[in-house]
C-alpha cells in the first residue's frame, strides 16, 4: 500500500495535476464569460420586451381572435398590445412593433411600410385561405429590414418572440 501511495505522490502526477485544474479553472472562467457575453444579454432584451414593447396590431375583421392568440400565451400583456383600424394607420408608425393582417390591409400595405422604421420590426399575418400577397408589396417587404411574413397561426407567436430577440427596444 504504501508503494502505492508513494507512487501518486511522483513529480508526474504533481504536474498533472496542476494541469488538470488550469484546464478546469480556464473552462469555468470561459464559461461564465459566455453566459454573460452571450446568453445574459439576449435574455435581457427579451425580458424588456415582453414587458414594454407596444405591439401594433393591424387587424380588423380579426382584432379579436388575434389579439387573443397573443394574450393566451401569458408573454404579451394585453396593456402593451394596441388595435389599429384602416383610419389610423399613422398611429401605429409609434410602436417599434407592427403585426399586419394581411387580408385586411392589403391595400394599405405601401402606406404602412412608408411608416415603418429600419429598426423596428413587422410581421405580416397572411393565411393561404385568404390569397396570396401581391408580387408589389412581396418586393417592397423583401427589401425591408426586420420584416417576416407568415401564413400560420401557430408559427405567428414564434414570429413575435423571435423579432422581440433580435430587435433592440428602446
Amino acid at each position: 500500500m504504501d508503494n502505492l501511495a508513494t507512487f501518486f505522490d511522483s513529480p508526474l502526477f504533481s504536474i498533472v495535476r496542476g494541469i488538470s485544474t488550469s484546464i478546469i479553472i480556464i473552462t469555468t472562467i470561459a464559461l461564465v464569460w459566455g453566459t454573460f457575453k452571450g446568453f445574459i444579454p439576449v435574455l435581457w432584451r427579451l425580458g424588456k420586451s415582453l414587458n414594454k414593447r407596444k405591439i401594433a396590431l393591424y387587424a380588423e375583421s380579426n382584432a379579436t381572435s388575434l389579439r387573443n392568440l397573443l394574450q393566451d400565451s401569458k408573454f404579451i400583456k394585453r396593456k402593451n398590445i394596441e388595435t389599429i383600424s384602416k383610419a389610423e394607420i399613422k398611429k401605429g408608425a409609434e410602436n417599434s412593433m407592427m403585426i399586419i393582417y394581411y387580408p385586411d390591409f392589403k391595400d394599405h400595405m405601401l402606406e404602412i411600410l412608408s411608416h415603418k422604421k429600419d429598426s423596428d420590426s413587422l410581421i405580416i399575418y397572411a393565411p393561404q385561405s385568404e390569397g396570396r400577397i401581391d408580387q408589389e408589396i412581396m418586393d417592397k417587404v423583401c427589401n425591408e429590414r426586420n420584416t417576416i411574413i407568415t401564413n400560420m397561426r401557430g408559427r405567428l407567436l414564434n414570429d413575435v418572440i423571435t423579432a422581440m430577440i433580435t430587435t433592440k427596444y428602446a
